[in-house]
Protein backbone atom coordinates (compact mmCIF):
# COMPACT_ATOMS: atom_id res chain seq x y z
CA UNK A 1 0.00 0.00 0.00
CA UNK A 2 1.50 3.50 -0.73
CA UNK A 3 -0.45 5.68 1.48
CA UNK A 4 0.47 6.77 5.05
CA UNK A 5 -0.93 8.27 7.67
CA UNK A 6 -0.85 12.29 7.35
CA UNK A 7 -0.41 11.96 3.37
CA UNK A 8 -2.61 14.48 1.21
CA UNK A 9 -4.88 12.34 -0.87
CA UNK A 10 -7.70 13.00 -3.08
CA UNK A 11 -11.04 11.20 -3.70
CA UNK A 12 -11.95 9.58 -6.95
CA UNK A 13 -14.77 7.74 -6.39
CA UNK A 14 -18.06 8.11 -4.21
CA UNK A 15 -20.64 11.27 -3.32
CA UNK A 16 -17.01 13.39 -1.91
CA UNK A 17 -15.51 12.86 -5.56
CA UNK A 18 -12.41 15.94 -6.19
CA UNK A 19 -12.19 16.74 -2.59
CA UNK A 20 -8.91 16.61 -0.98
CA UNK A 21 -7.83 15.95 2.71
CA UNK A 22 -5.61 14.12 5.38
CA UNK A 23 -5.19 9.89 6.32
CA UNK A 24 -6.20 10.19 9.63
CA UNK A 25 -5.67 6.17 9.60
CA UNK A 26 -4.39 3.35 7.46
CA UNK A 27 -5.75 -0.10 7.77
CA UNK A 28 -3.47 -2.65 5.92
CA UNK A 29 -5.45 -5.98 6.93
CA UNK A 30 -8.51 -5.00 4.81
CA UNK A 31 -6.67 -2.17 2.82
CA UNK A 32 -8.37 0.95 3.67
CA UNK A 33 -7.58 4.50 4.72
CA UNK A 34 -10.05 7.24 6.48
CA UNK A 35 -9.82 10.73 5.19
CA UNK A 36 -10.22 13.58 7.72
CA UNK A 37 -13.71 15.24 6.93
CA UNK A 38 -14.75 13.41 4.50
CA UNK A 39 -17.03 10.76 3.51
CA UNK A 40 -19.04 11.55 6.79
CA UNK A 41 -21.63 9.18 8.25
CA UNK A 42 -24.09 10.58 10.74
CA UNK A 43 -24.07 8.35 14.13
CA UNK A 44 -26.73 8.96 16.42
CA UNK A 45 -25.49 9.34 20.68
CA UNK A 46 -27.33 8.35 23.27
CA UNK A 47 -27.36 10.57 26.48
CA UNK A 48 -24.29 9.78 29.08
CA UNK A 49 -26.30 11.58 31.56
CA UNK A 50 -29.61 12.05 32.75
CA UNK A 51 -31.09 15.00 31.86
CA UNK A 52 -29.06 15.57 28.61
CA UNK A 53 -29.84 15.38 25.24
CA UNK A 54 -28.57 12.73 22.41
CA UNK A 55 -27.07 14.42 19.75
CA UNK A 56 -26.28 13.77 15.85
CA UNK A 57 -22.82 13.34 15.05
CA UNK A 58 -20.56 13.29 12.01
CA UNK A 59 -18.09 10.45 11.68
CA UNK A 60 -15.43 10.19 8.57
CA UNK A 61 -15.94 6.20 7.82
CA UNK A 62 -12.86 4.18 6.34
CA UNK A 63 -13.14 3.88 2.28
CA UNK A 64 -11.26 1.39 0.06
CA UNK A 65 -7.42 2.77 -0.55
CA UNK A 66 -8.05 2.14 -4.32
CA UNK A 67 -10.65 5.36 -4.15
CA UNK A 68 -7.89 7.25 -3.15
CA UNK A 69 -4.79 9.12 -5.09
CA UNK A 70 -1.74 10.47 -3.03
CA UNK A 71 -1.53 14.24 -4.05
CA UNK A 72 1.81 15.29 -4.81
CA UNK A 73 3.76 17.90 -2.44
CA UNK A 74 5.54 19.79 -5.40
CA UNK A 75 3.10 19.73 -7.90
CA UNK A 76 -0.06 19.35 -6.09
CA UNK A 77 -1.63 17.09 -8.34
CA UNK A 78 -3.27 13.62 -7.93
CA UNK A 79 -0.59 11.22 -9.12
CA UNK A 80 0.47 7.75 -8.76
CA UNK A 81 3.40 6.97 -7.09
CA UNK A 82 6.72 4.75 -7.30
CA UNK A 83 9.52 3.71 -5.74
CA UNK A 84 13.31 3.72 -6.15
CA UNK A 85 16.03 2.85 -3.53
CA UNK A 86 18.47 5.62 -2.68
CA UNK A 87 21.25 3.54 -1.00
CA UNK A 88 19.81 1.37 1.67
CA UNK A 89 16.30 3.83 2.09
CA UNK A 90 13.23 3.20 0.00
CA UNK A 91 11.74 6.42 -1.08
CA UNK A 92 8.57 7.62 -2.88
CA UNK A 93 8.53 9.52 -5.71
CA UNK A 94 5.97 11.46 -7.43
CA UNK A 95 5.36 9.76 -11.33
CA UNK A 96 4.12 12.87 -12.92
CA UNK A 97 7.35 15.45 -11.50
CA UNK A 98 9.79 12.54 -10.40
CA UNK A 99 10.23 14.85 -7.05
CA UNK A 100 10.36 12.71 -3.80
CA UNK A 101 6.81 12.39 -1.94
Amino acid sequence: MNIKKGDQVKIMNGKDRGKTGTVLSVSKDDNRVTVEGLNLIKKRMRPKQQGKTGEVIAIPRAMDVSNVMLVCKNCKHATRVGYRTDGATKVRYCKKCEAPN
